[in-house]
């Protein structure tokens, strides 16, 4: 029986589905791989930002108003959402959003933010580890150069699936993504950010490579976008 599914949806983009939820991460879906339109999206349960870059905020803000659903960012980035019409009742934490070290629960969905290592426009850069009821752990790094930190990050919840930027220019390549899951030592490892901007890598060819040298024990997953993968 499938407990989680996760299909991406290209970039950094893509949907979780467990626990009766429905789960909307970084939805930048004007992206060139994207297979939804945003205004196709009104299932969204929760929609969780990493940071705010246009391709990451994406279409956020319009998708939690047309799906009623709760979005979680850091506190200053909650606070542009806010700016942008979406009530405090829908935004995580009646509208504060949360930090580095937080958490918010959400129908037995544990959400708890961790450090990244980038740029943003308003707060700080995060990731976050998601954690349902049956024992799955989830972390999406976000946009990230790779930091030791991501040791204790795998110590603290068993990573069962990672989401690792490998696109280079703007995050860890390739190299340092495989070195990455060493670290976090997830069972499975999905690349993403990889093949909508031409100065970064266009394919996860040398990402699947470089792990099945450097992280053996980890399974790589290369999905197409629109592709879902189940746990």
């Amino acid at each position: 029986m499938t407990d989680v599914k996760i299909t991406w949806l290209g970039h950094a983009a893509f949907k979780i589905e467990g626990a009766g939820k429905k789960i909307y991460i970084d939805p930048w879906l004007e992206n060139p791989q994207s297979p939804l339109n945003w205004q196709e999206v009104n299932d969204a349960d929760l929609i969780l930002v990493t940071h705010d870059h246009f391709d990451h905020t994406g279409q956020a803000a319009e998708i939690a108003k047309q799906s009623n659903g709760m979005v979680v960012a850091n506190v200053e980035t909650a606070r542009k959402f806010a700016e942008l019409g979406v009530p405090t009742e829908n935004i995580a934490h009646g509208g504060s959003g949360l930090n580095i070290g937080g958490s918010f629960n959400f129908a037995n969905i544990k959400i708890t933010m961790t450090q990244a290592y980038h740029s943003t426009a308003t707060g700080a850069p995060i990731g976050y580890v998601i954690r349902f009821p049956n024992g799955i752990n989830i972390y999406h790094a976000g946009d990230t150069g790779i930091f030791s930190e991501m040791k204790l990050i795998g110590e603290l919840y068993p990573l069962t699936v990672a989401l690792l930027p490998i696109g280079d220019v703007f995050t860890m390549d390739a190299y340092q993504a495989a070195h990455a899951l060493k670290l976090l030592k997830p069972q499975i490892a999905i690349p993403m950010h990889y093949g909508t901007f031409p100065i970064i890598a266009q394919n996860a060819t040398e990402f699947v490579e470089y792990a099945s040298k450097l992280a053996p024990e980890t399974k790589v997953v290369v999905l197409k976008p629109g592709e879902g993968y189940n746990i």
